[in-house]
Order: structure tokens, then C-alpha cells, then sequence
């Protein structure tokens, strides 16, 4: 007599599926952004724990940054004078720009800083690079104010445009979240990614109309920069700001990039950057914890 005993799992390589690590976004819509923003907020508060002046740290930097390019643009250069309501323009520029700057620089090593994180607990991976955004983002709408009070100091009158600048700021939002999500993700496998965007963001300061207005750059026939400046993405939202919130005689955002069809380019470049990042960061999320 003899038995025969049949396998209780099927050997066929067409029954077997891949499983696949944990994925960027996962747990329902509610539970994703709220774990964003409890992250958001406690970095936020963290970052000033224990400091005796708490948020002005914020503006301690911008206002730095602020007090020297000013004296050099209007004492030395003598630009300040050709720009209606000259400071204010750059104090609300700067603050645009360190958003950018702080949310992508910071972006850079948030993945591998929570390396026992992302080991051993399962959670939606987004959080990680979104939560960094936010916090900046909070940093941002503290450091507006201080920039309206300015703005008032400095003799712009308000208008009904302020109340435009949230929705203006979405494409920058979208930027910089696109821009962190693919600079987290790449750290993780590229270590020079961080040296190298420190280059890039110094290169973007002066390559945007931070310090000074696309008019001036039309104004003096400077073709090569004006071409930068229709392509680069902070271009129309730095124009688009200082027409909303300081001279409506400003260009505005269409115009900044040279009107249509060559907006087309750096809004194009916004909307990819952040579409690729989400599908980059999701498919390197899975993955991540491997490689750490």
C-alpha cells in the first residue's frame, strides 16, 4: 500500500506574486494628511525648543540677508532707486525664496535622517518629504506678516489683490514639493545629491528677480538673462507676488515669462517636476528601507 501525498501549495512560478514594499501614499486620504500635519507641526515647535527668542529665529536670517543686499543694491549699485518701493520687493522675495530654499535643502537628508522610522514602522512614505514642506510652508506664513507690516511701512497702499496671494503662491507650493520629493528619494542611493544642490540653489537666487525686476533686465537689453528668466519657474512667481502685493504697474506673472506660448514653458516645468516627483518618490519608497 502506498500513500501519496499531494503539495498544499502550489510550485508553479505563475502563482507567485512580487510583494512589494510600503508605498509613498497608503492608508486613506484622512489618516495621510493628518499624520502630515501632526508631523508638520511638531517640527515646527521642535525647531525653536528651548531657543529664548523662539520664532523670531525665523526672521533672523531673511532680515539678514535683507539688511546686506539691500545697502549693496541701493548704496553701492544704486538699483534701488529705478524699483518702485524697492525694499519691500526684496524683503518679500527673500522670504519667497528661503521658503524654496529651506523646504528642498532641508528635503535633501529627511528620508535617511528617519532611516529607524522607515525601517520599522509602516506608515505612507509621503508623509516624510510633504511634512518638511509644511513646516516650511508654516515658517512662510509667519514670516509674511512681518513682510506686510513692511509692506505698510515702506507706503504701498493695501489692496484688494493681497487677498489673491495664497492661490498665486500653489505654484511654488507644487514646485518645491516636487523638487523634495525627488531630491529625498535620490539621497537615498546618491550621496552627492546633497553638495550638488547646494550649488543649484546658490545658481537660482541670482537666476530669479530676487534682487532686482524684469523690467530692469529689459530695460538695459540683456537678451542672454532675459531668456533665463522666461524659462525659470520662480520667475513669474516672484513678478506675480510683487503685483499682487506692492505695484500693480508690475508685469505680473504671464508677462514676467514673456507672455503666452512662453509661459507655457516654465508652468509646464512645474506641473512635470511635481508629477514626476510623486511618481519617483512612490516608486523608490518601496525600495527605501533596502537601501538605508
Amino acid at each position: 500500500m502506498s500513500l501519496e501525498i499531494e503539495p498544499a501549495v502550489a510550485t508553479d512560478a505563475s502563482a507567485l506574486r512580487e510583494m512589494k514594499g510600503p508605498a509613498a501614499i497608503s492608508g486613506g486620504a484622512k489618516r495621510f494628511w493628518s499624520l502630515t500635519w501632526m508631523v508638520a507641526v511638531t517640527e515646527f515647535r521642535l525647531s525653536y525648543f528651548g531657543s529664548v527668542l523662539g520664532y523670531l529665529w525665523t526672521l533672523m536670517r531673511p532680515l539678514m540677508m535683507f539688511g546686506v543686499y539691500y545697502t549693496v543694491f541701493t548704496q553701492i549699485m544704486d538699483l534701488g532707486d529705478k524699483i518702485p518701493h524697492y525694499p519691500a520687493m526684496l524683503l518679500m522675495n527673500i522670504m519667497l525664496f528661503q521658503f524654496f530654499a529651506e523646504s528642498t535643502s532641508s528635503e535633501v537628508q529627511s528620508v535617511v535622517a528617519r532611516e529607524n522610522l522607515v525601517r520599522k514602522m509602516q506608515f505612507p512614505r509621503l508623509v516624510i518629504p510633504l511634512s518638511v514642506v509644511v513646516t516650511a510652508l508654516l515658517n512662510l506664513a509667519v514670516n509674511m506678516l512681518a513682510v506686510l507690516v513692511f509692506v505698510l511701512l515702506n507706503g504701498v497702499e493695501i489692496r484688494w489683490t493681497w487677498l489673491l496671494l495664497p492661490v498665486a503662491l500653489l505654484p511654488l507650493i507644487m514646485l518645491a514639493s516636487g523638487v523634495s520629493m525627488i531630491l529625498a528619494a535620490s539621497f537615498v542611493k546618491y550621496r552627492d545629491v546633497l553638495p550638488v544642490w547646494g550649488v543649484v540653489t546658490q545658481a537660482l537666487f541670482y537666476a530669479s528677480p530676487i534682487l532686482y525686476t524684469v523690467d530692469v533686465v529689459r530695460e538695459r537689453n540683456l537678451p542672454a538673462i532675459e531668456t533665463v528668466l522666461h524659462t525659470n519657474p520662480l520667475t513669474g512667481i516672484m513678478e506675480g507676488a510683487r503685483y499682487l502685493i506692492i505695484d500693480p504697474n508690475a508685469p505680473g506673472a504671464i508677462s514676467a515669462w514673456g507672455g503666452w506660448p512662453q509661459a507655457a514653458i516654465p508652468i509646464g516645468i512645474i506641473v512635470f517636476v511635481f508629477v514626476f516627483g510623486l511618481w519617483y518618490f512612490n516608486r523608490q519608497a518601496q525600495t527605501a528601507a533596502e537601501l538605508l
